[in-house]
């Protein structure tokens, strides 16, 4: 299914967007070195919570995981790179964290990631596999405008991951969102442009470069959920739900 928003769902999809902006910006500000994820899932579920709002994982349950979910976020730790599940484990320096969250409310979902280190150290690698997600994010988002294809936005996030040196999987991508978390048009992170579906006012997509330092092959932990790079090599990961608007697009989900 591929939805076409209204200017009143698009104006409920902005508010929604600011939510999971703002949620995913305070439990960045709160997490430290001795912070636990299951503490940062029990944040995320207090805010949705209050925000009147509803989380997309807690009963997300596709074919490909051991579902329901369960829990209200997505917490990746260093090798682990999408739909990890929180658990028992106190952050400790230098961890690579992501935290991915989707919620729900006025009918418009949205979806975001941020990678970013815990505590003081700052390892180059690390730093550097960060930088390239957010840069190949801000490069599909610039290619998307009324008329341009998916195919021109999964070049633009490839160039930058290629350039930058590391493998990509196509399997996990973007992808489109509106009154789910999850509709059709799987936006590859890498890809040939003018080719796919010729993007349209009113569409929303949550775009999502990942990468793995040194593999695009991942391996799925006993949990069902958790996914990690083959070679146990770190992992970064960037996301925004972006609308395609008139003039071109607008990043619903961005921190204020």
């Amino acid at each position: 299914m591929i939805e076409i928003l209204s200017p009143t769902e698009l104006g409920r999809a902005r508010q929604t967007g600011a939510l999971v902006a703002e949620i995913l910006q305070t439990l960045k500000s709160r997490t430290r070195v001795g912070t636990n994820l299951l503490d940062i899932d029990r944040w995320a579920q207090e805010m949705i919570a209050d925000a009147g709002a509803q989380s997309c994982y807690v009963d997300y349950a596709p074919s490909f995981g051991r579902g329901p979910f369960g829990h209200y976020i997505c917490t990746s730790v260093n090798d682990a790179v999408l739909h990890g599940l929180p658990h028992d484990y106190a952050l400790a320096d230098g961890d690579l964290l992501t935290l991915d969250i989707a919620v729900l409310r006025g009918g418009v979902a949205a979806d975001s990631a941020v990678s970013f280190l815990v505590g003081d150290a700052r390892p180059p690698e690390s730093v550097a596999m960060i930088d390239a997600t957010e840069r190949a994010l801000a490069a599909g988002i610039a290619a998307a405008r009324p008329g341009a294809r998916i195919g021109d936005l999964s070049h633009a996030i490839g160039t930058v991951l290629s350039e930058a040196g590391y493998p990509i999987n196509t399997e996990f991508g973007g992808h489109g969102i509106g009154s789910t978390m999850h509709q059709d048009l799987h936006v590859t992170n890498t890809g040939r442009p003018g080719r796919g579906y010729t993007l349209r006012p009113g569409l929303l997509l949550a775009l999502e470069p990942w990468v793995m330092v040194d593999t695009d092959e991942l391996v799925t932990d006993a949990d069902g959920w958790t996914l990690r790079s083959a070679t146990g090599c770190r992992t970064a990961h960037s996301e925004h739900t972006i609308a395609i608007t008139d003039d071109g697009a607008e990043i619903l989900t961005l921190p204020r």
